[in-house]
């Protein structure tokens, strides 16, 4: 079978099964290796063959077989202790940790069978010559699993005061357990504070900070520390996603979905991990798996969304109101069988208070994409007059309250209005009630409103208010002009605006119906100044005919004469003379006058706040964010889209909000803001997808939040938004610059996240689309990235090739310096390969050679020139790394002398390059000075080697003690005197 003929090869093979994803064929795999190791005839491949076959069943969903396998290695040890080496008795030793705490994770094996191996793991540690504190630690997982919180409290205690020895567990699964457990008793200040080593990253192991992630999320929503929750959450899911053993972290984060309102992303957390629902090896993680997936069924089932379809165990469709019962069922079963198993009622009491569970954040946004939305999550509409149980509310209390709000311009007036329309349905009402219903209905109704209003229109006149009357006629104009029809409005408009001046002359209407009339005229002559500067498709065209802007004005100062002194407490005539200067404010605009525009526009938008009307000042504060940045005023447009987002308050719809927000995050983002423009690109986002909008500009918020993550380093955080945004982006709707940008950062994060493999393939993704830009330099430069990233992942022929498309574009750019680091990282490539000495020599020394070609060529500025004698002088520096790391071992003492000594002139050579720019490159000579130094060591030259080092040592000045490189020079060179003086 396996090619498993020695003792070496098995260990080859069990290295490259360790190696491999979590799961059932890696478990597989160990069984064929224990097989080919009994072959073998050498007990001490089949000690390391069944200590193999622990580990990977341990770190997998089938931890209920590890037993077997443990009791056949303790036999042997007991039997001939002799076979087993260092390694593996400790590795021994070690195992029994993991018994323990395997057992009293299976229901069927007895309690006294678990307390008995207590017994027997303390006896073998004390005979080992082993600190009691993993025994405590073991003794501790047992009595917290009872619920027996006096016995947990001493063992903790005495867990904590036993010494450390190579049997404890490492610093951060310690500190997670100990974090668990202040936790689960009501501190959760205290864990995080125990927790805060793993999360910063001192202490870390193959499961941490995984599983601490997840363990912090509720004790982070239970604090209110919503911003660190959601950041948990982001980076944790990546660690845990791919690992099958994590079942119980995987289950943190999708009751961490139901807690926070995230719904949506908890079932998708669940599609991603069908196994889940069903592995029975580890029946705990999968009783803490159940218990919330219940938690979020009966979270969605409250909703009203018990009839959706929802992932759930394979082989039926399942809705959450089945998948809620059928996981409680399964759930307490499962948590009775432990009961039963330790005679008390604690694993159920904790499954029914999990499952119990209060949401505690509405809704935070985490800026990922959700395919499809539970809920959307709107403001309420305002509240009708109360009514007494049982009755309809009061029509007379309706029509009062649609009033006010109508006089006082409340956002939710159309609502009141259709409220009165629906308790006057069968109601007789006078024609002046009559009238107002139909008028508002019909601005309800927009550019389809036009007919609704002539009805209004003539009822206002059966009620006696001709001047109400040509206000509705005068609005009726309007619509029709919004639908084009601008000749059409304005000669409708004209009888009305004839008649009311008539009217308002002999006293016989007021202000307000006045300035509706002269509103409604201007409003109609703004529209046919938008369109004379718009062409045939819609888009911007050159500035209207002045004759057209000048009747546009003179209808805005007619209105503004009128109110001027009349606005008083009438927020109604208040807003005519906001919406008067706006009007002013889109004429300079149209006229090219921009600085004037702001002024304007900045004026509307505080007359409109004075009337006690800050909604409406909105859409003037956006104007004016667009314009301020259009002038280069960055504080401008900001302090703009900060007032548009207070003025809008709760009464913003919610692709406005998002709108505002992806906005203010770019100008701060703009400002090198990250941390606020991340904020901003996150509510976006959200906002976004309330909308309805989340493909469109949702993704683009959160390619922005990617970006924004990225810069301030969070790399987990970026990555799992921007693979969010990427499904959405699309060249057509966003262009092709915002996809090869979000594929880039995605990149540089999955590189800093040590996924080589996957930075590589989004790199070379962007790579293919900026192929076909005119400009070719980041197709060179994400050419260059790609290569890296397959180098680090090993595949060295594939970086290869990469790396040699890269110097062909940065050659066809005249870009000496991306040319020569191709090289040179080719020549690094190539050593790595056997017999790859001479390959990498070679392209070294072209790499050498364009330097010096470039510098013989070169008549550009001195900086420039400056910058291509340093790249040969860090060219010469490589060559000289390269080939005294070429120097084979076993070569005879003449042929790894020749290489030093050629090493040697290329770093000598390196040191001259670094001399010749002064104190600019002095950092960069002194380490190829220490480079020398250590050759001429290798090479028994002590008296040279001390020379260079104390070169080093005359360099730095006593400034040198505030720079922390000249200090790291000036250790080595007093290291290198140390070492070749004896």
């Amino acid at each position: 079978m396996s090619g498993i003929t020695d003792f070496d090869s098995l260990r080859r093979a069990m290295a490259e099964n360790g190696e491999q994803p979590e799961g059932p064929a890696r478990n597989a795999r160990a069984e064929q290796l224990l097989a080919e190791a009994e072959k073998l005839g050498i007990p001490l491949a089949v000690i390391e063959a069944l200590g193999h076959q622990l580990k990977v069943y341990n770190y997998s969903s089938e931890k209920d077989k590890m037993f077997v396998p443990f009791a056949r290695l303790l036999r042997m040890w007991d039997e001939r202790p002799e076979d087993f080496d260092e390694y593996e008795v400790h590795t021994l030793h070690w195992v029994f940790k993991w018994m323990s705490s395997g057992m009293i994770q299976q229901p069927h094996i007895p309690l006294t069978s678990i307390e008995k191996w207590l017994g027997e793991m303390e006896h073998r540690y004390r005979l080992a010559g082993h600190s009691e504190r993993a025994v405590r630690n073991a003794e501790f997982s047992v009595a917290a699993h009872l619920g027996d919180v006096p016995r947990a409290e001493r063992a903790y205690a005495a867990w904590l005061a036993a010494d450390r020895d190579s049997m404890a567990d490492c610093h951060a699964c310690e500190l997670h357990e100990q974090g668990w457990w202040q936790a689960e008793q009501g501190r959760d200040a205290e864990a995080l504070a125990l927790w805060a080593p793993v999360l910063g990253g001192e202490f870390t192991c193959a499961h941490e900070p995984h599983a601490v992630l997840a363990s912090s999320l509720a004790p982070l929503l239970r604090l209110g520390r919503t911003d660190e929750a959601r950041a948990h959450h982001l980076r944790g899911l990546r660690l845990v996603r791919g690992m099958e053993s994590m079942r119980s972290a995987y289950a943190d984060h999708v009751e961490f979905c139901a807690l926070s309102g995230n719904e949506a992303r908890g079932l998708e957390l669940l599609a991603e991990r069908p196994a889940y629902f069903t592995d029975t090896g580890h029946p705990r993680s999968r009783l803490d798996f159940l218990s919330v997936v219940a938690l979020l069924m009966e979270r969605l089932e409250a909703a009203g969304l018990g009839d959706r379809q929802v992932p759930g165990p394979a082989g039926r469709t399942w809705t959450a109101r089945e998948l809620a019962a059928h996981a409680r069922a399964e759930a307490l079963a499962l948590a009775g069988r432990f009961d039963e198993r330790n005679g008390t009622s604690h694993v159920s009491e904790r499954a029914r208070a999990r499952m119990a569970q209060p949401q505690l954040v509405e809704r935070l946004p985490l800026g990922v994409r959700t395919a499809h939305p539970v809920t959307a999550h709107r403001a309420p509409a305002p509240a009708a007059p109360a009514a007494a149980p049982g009755q309809e509310p009061d029509l007379a209390a309706l029509l009062a309250e649609a009033r006010r709000m109508s006089d006082t311009l409340q956002p939710n007036a159309m609502e009141a209005w259709a409220a009165v329309s629906r308790a006057a349905a069968d109601v007789e009402l006078d024609a002046r009630d009559r009238a107002e219903i139909a008028d508002h209905e019909a601005m309800d109704r927009g550019p389809e409103g036009a007919e609704l209003f002539e009805r209004a229109a003539a009822l206002y006149e059966e009620a006696g208010d001709p001047g109400e009357a040509l206000a509705a006629r005068t609005r009726a104009a309007y619509v029709r002009a919004l639908t084009g029809r601008v000749d059409e409005a304005l000669a409708a408009v004209a009888e009305p605006y004839d008649r009311i001046l008539a009217l308002y002359a002999e006293d016989a209407t007021g202000v307000r119906q006045t300035a509706s009339v002269l509103v409604g005229r201007a409003r109609v002559l703004m529209r046919r100044v938008l369109d004379a500067g718009e062409t045939a498709d819609g888009t911007p065209g050159g500035a209207p005919d002045e004759t057209v802007l000048g009747a546009a004005e003179s209808a805005v100062r007619e209105l503004l004469a009128l109110v001027g002194g009349h606005a008083g407490d009438d927020v109604r005539i208040a807003s005519r003379y906001a919406e008067a200067q706006a009007m002013l404010a889109e004429l300079a605009v149209r006229r090219g006058d921009l600085e004037k525009a702001v002024e304007l526009f900045g004026r509307a938008s505080a007359a409109f706040v004075e009337a006690g009307l800050p909604w409406f000042a909105v859409e003037y504060e956006a104007r004016l964010a667009g314009l301020s940045h259009h002038l280069g005023d960055a504080a401008g447009a900001e302090r703009a889209l900060r007032a548009a987002l207070e003025h809008g308050g709760a009464h913003l719809e919610a692709v406005g909000r998002a709108q505002l927000h992806l906005q203010l995050a770019e100008v701060l983002g703009g400002r090198g803001l990250a941390v606020e423009a991340a904020e901003h690109a996150l509510e976006s986002a959200h906002w976004a997808d309330e909308a309805g909008e989340g493909p469109t500009f949702g993704a683009w918020a959160r390619h922005q939040l990617g970006g924004f993550l990225l810069r301030q380093g969070r790399f987990a955080e970026a990555a799992e938004v921007l693979e969010s945004a990427l499904p959405d982006l699309s060249e057509e709707t966003h262009g092709d610059g915002v996809v090869v940008q979000t594929q880039w950062w995605l990149g540089d994060c999955l590189s800093e996240l040590g996924e080589h493999r996957a930075a590589a393939e989004r790199r070379l993704q962007a790579a293919e689309i900026a192929r076909h830009w005119p400009e070719q330099r980041d197709h060179a430069t994400l050419a260059h990235l790609a290569a890296e990233s397959l180098g680090a992942a090993g595949l060295s022929a594939d970086a290869d090739r990469a790396y040699a498309r890269a110097g062909e574009l940065w050659r066809s750019l005249g870009d000496v310096h991306g040319l020569v680091r191709s090289l040179r990282a080719r020549a690094w490539l190539a050593l790595r390969e056997e017999d790859g000495a001479g390959a990498a020599r070679e392209l070294m020394a072209r790499a050498v050679r364009e330097c010096e070609s470039a510098l013989d060529a070169d008549g550009s500025a001195e900086e420039a020139r400056e910058r291509l004698v340093a790249e040969l002088g860090h060219t010469h520096r490589q060559f000289g790394d390269l080939l005294a790391r070429s120097a084979a071992e076993d070569a005879d003492d003449d042929a790894i002398r020749t290489t030093l000594e050629a090493a040697l002139t290329h770093v000598t050579e390196a040191i001259t390059v670094f001399t010749s720019l002064g104190d600019n490159a002095l950092h960069h000579r002194t380490a190829a000075e220490l480079a020398a130094a250590w050759l001429e060591a290798d090479l028994s030259r002590p008296t040279q080697a001390t020379a260079r080092a104390r070169a080093v040592l005359a360099a730095y000045d006593e400034s040198a003690t505030e720079d922390e490189t000249a200090q790291g020079r000036l250790k080595e060179a007093e290291q290198v005197l140390r070492v070749v003086q004896g």
